[in-house]
């Protein structure tokens, strides 16, 4: 009877332990969302250009702020398979012309390869 419930048990523990190495099998796409931001687009955007040039440029905006009407949000995540997701904000900011007056980026971009 021990024999059967040692069994039993070890059974059930290597069927859990088994479980967790399961994820890393199975294959996962790579997972873009919002606006896709690239290092050579971004660079392109300065100080000066009117909005209808930031959307040729970058695309529509992800977020507009009813808040704060004269900023726009540029949001780009990425997730390479079971790795972290990679997230960069863009904020690019209007004056009351509507002309970019400032342009916040939270990390670089990193070129493609």
């Amino acid at each position: 009877m021990k024999i059967k419930s040692l069994v039993a048990i070890l059974l059930l523990s290597l069927g859990i332990t088994a479980c967790s190495t399961v994820k890393k099998v199975v294959y996962r796409i790579d997972v873009p969302q919002g606006n896709y931001l690239e290092k050579e687009k971004v660079e392109q955007l300065q100080i000066g250009m009117n909005q209808e040039q930031v959307i040729y440029l970058l695309g529509t905006p992800v977020l507009r702020n009813t808040f704060e009407s004269d900023r726009w949000d540029y949001v780009f995540i990425k997730r390479h398979g079971h790795e972290e997701p990679i997230q960069h904000t863009l904020f690019v900011h209007f004056d009351k012309q509507g002309l970019v007056s400032k342009i916040d980026l939270d990390k670089p971009i990193e070129s493609k390869e």
